[in-house]
């Protein structure tokens, strides 16, 4: 355990410095947008195409990174490649800009996807979210820390520092457990791998569409928002990223009760980026404004990210390859911001008014709001049936055949129902307990719609809950 728990901080420390980097340089820093002003160079074109290239590192990892071994690789040759596709810019605006970022960009989003095969193992399930959370909080620090020097006294060394992370956090990732290619941790168990992946591609769908829709605003943000405060450089290089931090730092040290009320705190970021939007529209552009639509427009991208990266770190139990799916999860949170940057080019470019940029963001507001719903309904199925599968699993055959008896039914079940009700405490899908017991899908279907009005419930996740539910009170 204590290995574990040491690797833990190995994992998060080299991660956080790697995502240090991209935050001040490739995606959006404001050390790439000082770099440019210093030069006088349109930044348009530089920044759509570091964000292009990161989401094709973070989507196509996965398909070429399979092991523990080959994702350590990923991560250090990864950065290597990033402080390379740095150096470029120590110096005047070249063809090398454009090529270096794109390559940083790549080998950027591979190793962020890579990152997932050490959050699985080196972090326990039940802490995962506390690993995302370190990362996004200690990373943002440094962010700050580099910005504010890069703004305000020079771009050369908030260049150099942010190279110095890519040092620091290959040297780090060096020293994590490579392990062999089959092996699983502790964080892991061979319970939790067995798991059919078929269940998540739905929840995950929505996920994936939830996250793109809502992130649009946050590249509206970068497009929109940001510039209009440009004028305040020295409080934006070290506010703008706070009450992001302060979000985080709430939502990390939620009791685990009050963590399970996803849906509950998603509202309230949305309540509060609808409220950013309409402020901007209606506050001036001074300071007191500023901290205004800042603290409730990063405050609620606090909110989102955390519960976005804690739900793919959660999955991960469901995926041989953890790159793959931690890969493609923050994918759709880059094409989010990629949409948004565009649409806030269009925006900027006709000069369209504060008060119809706020309606386009509000509209994107409302068509995550009928997103909600469906999405945590999903994700709350996914996640606790498979926590309850996981205990089931965990119990001996004496204490499995006692939750199937604990329950005292008006209409018992039948001998085949009670086949059924067991297969599906095994985890098993209709189609695989049709198989197992050789009768037809249909009929595995009649019998579990028996069972659930025996049981009076809705759902599998309902059906073994109610059941673990009686077991613990015995």
């Amino acid at each position: 355990m204590k290995s574990i728990k040491n690797y833990r901080v190995l994992s998060v420390a080299a991660f956080s410095f790697l995502f240090a980097y991209l935050l001040s340089f490739v995606f959006e820093g404001q050390v790439l947008y000082s770099t440019i002003d210093a030069f006088g160079a349109q930044s348009n074109t530089y920044i759509l195409a570091a964000i292009v290239a990161h989401f094709a590192g973070l989507f196509s990892c996965g398909l070429f990174i399979k092991t523990p071994s080959r994702a350590k690789s990923a991560m250090i040759i990864g950065m290597a490649i990033c402080l390379i596709a740095t150096v470029p810019f120590l110096f005047v605006p070249s063809a090398l800009w454009l090529v270096g970022l794109v390559a940083a960009g790549y080998a950027g989003g591979c190793a962020v996807a890579a990152w997932g095969f050490f959050l699985k193992r080196c972090t326990l399930k039940d802490e995962r979210i506390k690993s995302c959370a370190d990362v996004l909080i200690f990373s943002n620090i440094i962010m700050i820390a580099i910005n504010v020097i890069a703004v305000n006294l020079s771009h050369i060394i908030g260049l150099l520092l942010s190279m110095l992370c890519l040092i620091l956090g290959g040297a780090l990732a060096a020293m994590l457990p490579a392990g062999t290619d089959g092996e699983t941790t502790a964080a892991t168990t061979p319970e939790t791998e067995r798991k059919s992946p078929g269940d998540i591609r739905k929840p995950m769908l929505v996920l994936v569409l939830f996250v793109t829709i809502i992130t649009i605003d946050s590249g509206l943000m970068y497009q929109v928002i940001n510039p209009a405060f440009e004028h305040l450089t020295g409080l934006v290089s070290w506010y703008w990223a706070v009450p992001y931090i302060v979000a985080l730092i709430f939502m990390r040290n939620l009791s685990p009760k009050r963590r399970v009320q996803r849906s509950l705190f998603l509202y309230i970021g949305m309540g509060m980026i609808m409220a950013a939007f309409i402020t901007f529209m209606l506050l001036g552009r001074g300071a007191g404004d500023y901290f205004v639509v800042d603290t409730l427009m990063l405050g609620a991208c606090g909110i989102f990210d955390l519960f976005w990266w804690s739900i793919i770190g959660e999955t991960l139990d469901y995926s041989q390859n953890p790159a793959r799916m931690f890969g493609v999860g923050l994918s759709a949170n880059v094409l989010g911001v990629l949409c948004g940057d565009v649409l806030g080019v269009v925006i900027t470019s006709i000069r369209l008014p504060s008060a119809e940029v706020a309606v386009i963001a509000l509209t994107v507001v409302c068509v995550t709001l009928v997103i909600l719903p469906p999405l945590n309904r999903q994700l709350t199925m996914l996640l606790k049936n498979h926590a309850y599968l996981s205990a089931y699993a965990d119990m001996s055959e004496k204490q499995q055949s006692a939750v199937i008896r604990q329950v005292k039914l008006i209409d018992p079940l039948t001998e085949r129902e009670n086949e059924v009700l067991t297969l599906i405490l095994a985890g098993k899908s209709n189609k695989e307990i049709a198989t197992a017991m050789s009768i037809g899908e249909s009929t595995v279907k009649f019998h579990v719609s028996n069972i659930f009005s025996k049981y009076d419930v809705g759902s599998r996740a309902e059906l073994i809950s109610t059941l673990l539910k009686n077991q613990t009170k015995t």
